[in-house]
């Protein structure tokens, strides 16, 4: 049913309505009972309305390691807490989830996208989209589409074909339609030579064939004309007040430039978007539910209607509220073990306590690990456990822990933001740093302490001239210091009264996540003494064009490498076990940019095999959000990927390591050995376009098709136990056009155990070009040691079909198909044979075969899951082997 309420308001007032009132707000109309609808970032965290650091938040682990869990229940749980974060700030609109491929390995964003296959991509996001709006929060499906780079993002023209953009880079977008998304983000970026805020896949098919009826809202500032934008069915330009809009739209639909009906038609979508959030006739906001799962549905029941709106008040303190954190704090934490993929294991995990008399914890990461990328998808944490903290906690009083860092790695972005460590606050002597906003003549105007140097929004009251950050500096070491001043305009930085930096920086790009949220540092040098405090204050002058953000760094005297390096390895070398910690550097991963490299910073993989040379016992722990090149892998007792894994890593981490929990993630995208092994890499674009010349053979997808093996296949995880594939069943026709297969398999390891069985499709013979084989389904199981379990994978009628430009239709090629099961798209060494029926067109309104019916896997009950057995035999990827050729 349409919900849509017609607008009793005239044209101009319509108009008001489709551009932002500031940056994170639309425009309130009291005559119509409209408030304001607040957006916010995400996806790991819901930022809320500015950058206040003081407003923390929680942190989830990154898209990559729920694309890692394949287990739509739990994204779903994961959802509904970003639900309950976005009414706790009074949040309606969350910029959330990034459905983007990972097409390339280099891509910056890597890291906020769940997958580089479009079916896994579709259920994974379509999953969290249900539990965000569960909450009665509009999520955003984002950036539609082909925004799978960030080289010349704003710019950058993407040449792909009609059929390779309906079987990849659209398919998550209609699954995330589908699942009743309420917001569609438009992209900057060009595909075939039109901006997506202009582009005619706005109307045909967001609107028009998949009947999206939301709201498409632009990227922060992609809207860039009048009459183009709103003509191809872009419905709301942010941020405001400014714009191509305004004035000018109504000057566009007096000139028959645009429709009048038109702008009524996108009026009456924000009006509805209001109404679903809360917004609208002066609903008032429900109250949270108690916890981020206790309104759940069952499997496969659809969720009840949503509450009305964001609340923005705090649950009240008290008992209830702590057990509230103790569950969020929970969740997050299985998730980010869950999520852990174990990719090399030699007998090294999991660490038995019992066993050990000292573990050598070794690694800057250990201390300071990365549990979020880059760029606008950054919140402040509630707090982080750090590896190093959740080791401590876990490991009992007879383990001796010693920490060493070893040698810092390269290329980590710059000194951090100056704080609580070094830094107090020259008015009250607290921890921390003094935000002051100076007039003009230098009065103060605003005055509020900070915890850190980073400040990206502050309140700019009327004549606002200058932002000026000021601490008082503690050195804990004698030597030379880097100070750093990030941001752009006329800087100036005094350290102890004497001028050390100064000067005009204009900006030399208007891409928003560099201007506003990570502006380039300028350093100086200074010698400072232990023991001798220092005041430092930063200045930076307003002005247009210049951004909001101003950052006060400060970085130690960095110690002598080879010291570094040999207190590490004598570390390693009197402990049981050593765990070495490394990752990228914070700037590595982030919006705004792409990677130029796989590598691990220097000296990173000389600390690996120095460790690994004097410890058999060595567990790598891999922090990063994306694939990293580990040519030490053969080498390590056992090789663990983290990801990003959000505010509670270390507590996950422990119990992963010590075997409490198993690492359960499977790999969402094929991992190179090096970078030149990717078929494909580039992110560049020349003369502004890139062409997607791999058409439909992206991921895994390549690799077969150049009958080449990478490191790790799409799907690998080794887990903490075996199995073994037995059978096969007959594919079982379903209702919707689709199948049901079951697969059989047995837990052949010593310790209970969940996997994910892989269905793959494969047409050799077909007249139109195909992937050797393709992702067709997935399901999970749960056994026990020796317990044989059936999965029974959904295999919907989709992927059985392919689009046909000519016919502009999903058609299916009649004749046989082969079916393959295993653990990941290189090992599937079941086989059977499907048999279609002749060509069909799919129903008017069928079931969308990219998402998932329900929870799949065995239908058994799971059993019991023991922690005190001990890990069975590794299996090795590959060993029943492939034929990219011969299905």
């Amino acid at each position: 049913m349409d919900r849509r309420p017609e607008p009793p308001l005239d044209l101009r007032a319509a108009i008001r309505l489709l551009t932002g009132a500031d940056t994170w707000r639309t425009r309130a109309e009291p005559a119509l009972g409209l408030r304001e609808m607040v957006f916010s970032d995400g996806p790991a965290g819901v930022r809320g309305p500015g950058w206040d650091e003081g407003r923390t938040s929680a942190l989830i682990p990154s898209a990559s390691a729920l694309g890692a869990l394949w287990d739509e229940d739990r994204v779903r749980r994961l959802g509904a807490l970003l639900g309950d974060e976005a009414r706790r700030k009074g949040v309606h609109v969350l910029l959330a989830p990034t459905l983007n491929l990972h097409r390339s390995p280099l891509a910056g964003r890597h890291f906020e996208c769940f997958s580089e296959d479009p079916l896994l991509a579709a259920r994974t996001g379509a999953a969290l989209i249900r539990g965000i709006q569960s909450r009665g929060v509009a999520a955003t499906a984002k950036h539609y589409v082909a925004n799978d780079s960030e080289t010349e993002r704003l710019t950058l023209d993407v040449r792909v074909g009609e059929r390779v953009l309906r079987e990849l880079y659209l398919a998550p977008f209609e699954a995330a339609v589908r699942a009743g998304v309420w917001v569609v983000m438009s992209a900057y970026n060009q595909v075939n030579g039109q901006t997506m805020t202009e582009s005619p896949l706005l109307a045909d098919p967001l609107k028009g064939e998949w009947g999206f009826d939301g709201v498409v809202v632009s990227d922060w500032g992609a809207g860039r004309s009048t009459a183009a934008s709103a003509v191809a069915a872009q419905d709301l330009l942010m941020p405001g007040p400014g714009g191509p809009w305004g004035e000018a739209l109504l000057d566009a639909v007096e000139r028959g430039l645009v429709p009048a009906a038109a702008v009524r038609d996108k009026a009456r979508r924000v009006l509805a978007l209001a109404e679903r959030v809360g917004a609208l006739d002066g609903q008032a906001a429900a109250d949270p539910p108690p916890g981020p799962a206790a309104a759940d549905p069952p499997p496969g029941q659809a969720a009840a209607e949503p509450p009305p709106g964001p609340a923005a008040a705090a649950p009240p303190p008290g008992p209830a509220a702590a057990e509230q954190e103790a569950g969020v704090r929970g969740l997050l934490r299985a998730a980010a073990a869950a999520s852990c993929v174990l990719l090399e294991n030699r007998g090294g995990l999991p660490l038995e306590p019992r066993d050990l008399g000292g573990v050598a914890v070794i690694g800057a990461h250990a201390e300071d690990p990365r549990v979020q990328g880059g760029g606008s998808s950054e919140v402040f944490p509630h707090a982080v456990v750090t590896p190093l903290a959740g080791l401590r906690a876990a490991l009992p009083p007879q383990v001796r822990l010693v920490y060493e860092p070893g040698p810092g790695p390269d290329g980590a972005g710059g000194p951090a933001p100056l704080g609580a460590r070094y830094a107090r606050d020259p008015e009250t002597g607290a921890p921390g740093v003094r935000l002051r906003v100076l007039d003009a003549a230098g009065g103060v105007l605003h005055s509020v302490p900070q915890p850190s140097g980073r400040v990206l929004e502050p309140e700019l009251p009327p004549g606002a001239h200058t932002v000026e950050l000021a601490a008082v500096l503690h050195p804990d070491a004698t030597g030379t210091w880097t100070l750093g001043l990030g941001g752009f305009g006329t800087l100036g930085l005094t350290v102890a009264g004497t001028p050390v930096l100064a000067g005009e920086f204009p900006p030399e790009t208007d891409d928003p996540a560099v201007v506003h949220v990570r502006p380039p540092q300028h350093t100086a040098r200074v010698h400072l003494t232990a023991g001798h405090p220092v005041e430092v204050r930063a200045r930076r002058r307003l002005a247009p064009g210049t951004g909001r953000a101003t950052v006060l760094t400060a970085a130690v005297p960095a110690p002598d490498p080879a010291e570094s390096l040999a207190a590490a390895v004598a570390a390693a070398r009197a402990a049981d076990a050593a765990v070495v910690c490394v990752g990228t550097t914070d700037g590595a991963e982030s919006e705004g940019h792409d990677r130029l490299t796989l590598r691990l910073p220097a000296p990173q993989d000389e600390l690996v095999r120095e460790i690994i040379r004097v410890q058999p016992r060595t567990v790598v722990v891999v922090n990063a959000g994306g694939p990293v090149e580990l040519p030490w892998r053969a080498e390590a007792a056992a090789v663990l990927l983290t990801w990003f894994p959000g505010q509670e890593a270390g507590h996950a981490l422990a119990d992963v390591l010590l075997g409490r929990s198993e690492p359960g993630g499977r790999l969402p995208t094929t991992w190179p050995a090096t970078l030149t092994d990717a078929p494909v890499r580039t992110t560049r674009p020349t003369a502004g376009v890139l062409p997607y010349e791999e058409g439909l053979h992206i991921g895994y997808r390549a690799w077969l098709r150049e009958g080449r093996a990478p490191a790790y296949w799409f799907g690998h995880g080794l887990g903490y136990t075996t199995w073994r594939y037995e059978a096969l069943g007959v594919p079982r026709p379903q209702a919707d056009g689709g199948y049901e297969i079951p697969v059989v398999l047995r837990n052949t390891g010593s310790r209970p155990g969940r996997q994910v069985v892989q269905v793959h499709l494969s047409r050799p013979d077909s007249a139109v070009d195909r992937p050797v084989r393709w992702l067709a389904g997935w399901a999970a199981v749960r056994a026990a040691p020796g317990e044989r379990a059936t999965a029974y994978v959904r295999i919907p009628a989709r992927a059985l079909q392919h689009w046909s430009p000519a016919a502009r239709a999903w058609v299916a090629e009649p004749g046989r198909f082969t079916v393959r099961a295993g653990p990941t798209a290189g090992e599937l060494p079941l086989r059977a044979r499907l048999d279609t029926a002749g060509p069909h067109t799919p129903p008017a309104a069928p079931r969308f075969p990219l998402e998932s019916p329900a929870p799949a896997g065995n239908r058994t009950p799971p059993p019991t899951r023991s922690t005190g057995e001990r890990f069975g035999t590794r299996t090795k990827t590959g060993e029943h082997g492939w034929d990219p050729h011969h299905e």
